[in-house]
């Protein structure tokens, strides 16, 4: 069944509430055919990823226009050469980031991370790292996933990395490559499906660029 904006509201504002790493007495959600915003403050960078992945969720969610901002309550605040010494120890600690290929820049709070990685993965772990730092109150990541020429069967094995989950109908989403390029298509459920298909595009070696056009509803 289609929900209307306002039974879309309702859920997304029960599914804040349930979740207990969010605080989401100072969030405000607004609906509008199916985009889901969100506004007001958090405690924190994680507490704000948190929010946004509980809305991700939530069937019915087309797409997420994220407006919320960290409030530090009685924290002192870490000056800036601090936080980003902190971030290069996270990184040196996680096997899963080349620390050597990523740069990092802080700026009243704010990270912002660039350099070339030859995986997906290794960028987003280097976000997620860089996000989990006392003091962040935001990441902007620019790190690029080095150019490779795909496999000719790289098609075959995202499609075969769809098939394998569980909660998805391969067989309603189609997949292109051209280049470094997967492009997605066809239509699903719930946003939680798209987003699985399109973990899966990312889960290939080679791949820079995901156009994900797959629809939901």
């Amino acid at each position: 069944m289609h929900k209307t904006d306002k039974e879309l509201q309702q859920d997304v504002m029960a599914e804040l509430e349930w979740e207990p790493s969010v605080d989401h007495a100072d969030i405000g959600v607004s609906v509008h055919e199916g985009v889901v915003t969100l506004s007001g403050y958090v405690k924190s960078y994680p507490e704000k990823m948190a929010a946004e992945k509980a809305v991700r969720r939530v069937a019915g969610v087309r797409a997420i226009a994220e407006d919320i901002k960290v409030r530090y309550a009685t924290d002192p605040k870490m000056a800036d050469h601090e936080i980003a010494k902190r971030i290069l120890e996270m990184f040196a600690w996680n096997v899963s980031i080349p620390h050597e290929a990523i740069k990092v820049k802080v700026e009243h709070g704010w990270v912002t991370l660039t350099g070339h990685v030859d995986w997906f993965y290794q960028a987003e772990e280097a976000r997620k790292a860089a996000g989990g730092v006392k003091g962040v109150v935001g990441v902007t990541n620019l790190v690029e996933v080095k150019q490779r020429p795909l496999g000719s069967d790289i098609r075959n094995r995202i499609v075969a990395a769809i098939k394998r989950q569980a909660d998805l109908d391969a067989a309603s989403i189609t997949v292109a490559t051209d280049g470094g390029t997967v492009k997605l298509g066809g239509k699903v459920k719930a946003w939680q499906e798209r987003a699985i298909a399109e973990r899966a595009a990312w889960g290939a070696a080679g791949v820079t660029k995901v156009e994900d056009n797959i629809a939901v509803g």
